[in-house]
């Protein structure tokens, strides 16, 4: 699929059979990275969510004309990236987010970068991180400038992009789409990685290499076309809106 010189047909390969790009979501908590999650999923923008519950999404996504499942992480760390080596057997990308309106957002962002490169080296493994500015309908309350955002990116390597949940879809989609881009060029480029390329006589394999993530089997997000009304229950106090809402999985209230 993504090695060179290998010729992939994607046409006559069942659904079952697409390729798999596993990327983990993390930031401190009220950065908007579950916002970031349900947007690129469902189109849409969350008000309520509950905090403190993680769950594995998936989507069947079309990346420059080639099928990939992408499986999200929406994570929830409690105590900040003192565990972050949990995620590195089962992700093939990281985004990490922070809010531009404020300053700590964007240090818990710094602390889980170092996390990260501390352990991959340790484990000599390579995976692309995206940075995100987040909120930046915030404009005006701006605590991070993009300059610094953009130099934190490059000191760990990574791709820096500011962006807002509540905006336009697609600039939170090429986010992802993005990120999925980053991890066929590491998959070309590392021994670690083997190309992913589907044979006749076999079926595409997973981005990542190292064994099953233990984590909740991950959920199906409906479309927007398809979402339906479904009742989960909270941690948080219900919305005081009288506005008609959607609710979805891990308490979202969408709009």
């Amino acid at each position: 699929m993504f090695g060179k010189g290998k010729t992939c047909h994607f046409a006559a390969v069942p659904e079952r059979f697409l390729a798999e790009c596993n990327l983990v979501v993390l930031g401190v908590m009220g950065s908007g990275k579950s916002a970031l999650t349900v947007k690129f999923l469902t189109k849409r923008f969350i008000s309520e969510y509950d905090p403190n519950l993680e769950d594995i999404y998936s989507s069947e996504e079309i990346v420059d004309h080639q099928p990939v499942m992408v499986k999200v992480m929406d994570t929830a760390d409690q105590d900040g990236p003192v565990n972050c080596e949990r995620y590195l057997s089962w992700a093939s990308g990281f985004l990490v987010v922070y809010s531009i309106d404020n300053q700590q957002s964007f240090q818990g962002c710094r602390r889980y970068l170092e996390a990260l490169d501390r352990h991959s080296k340790a484990l000599h493994l390579e995976v692309p991180v995206l940075v995100l500015g987040n909120k930046v309908d915030m404009e005006r309350y701006r605590q991070v400038s993009k300059c610094e955002g953009a130099s934190l990116a490059a000191r760990f390597g990574g791709l820096f992009y500011e962006v807002s949940a509540c905006l336009d879809f697609l600039s939170v989609q090429r986010v992802f789409h993005d990120a999925v881009r980053e991890v066929r060029r590491e998959a070309e480029r590392s021994p670690l990685f083997p190309p992913l390329c589907v044979g006749e006589d076999r079926p595409l394999v997973s981005l990542a290499s190292a064994p099953p993530f233990a984590a909740p089997a991950y959920k199906e997000l409906p479309t927007p076309a398809t979402a339906k009304l479904i009742t989960v229950k909270s941690s948080r106090a219900q919305s005081k809106r009288r506005a008609p809402t959607l609710t979805l999985l891990k308490g979202f209230k969408i709009f």
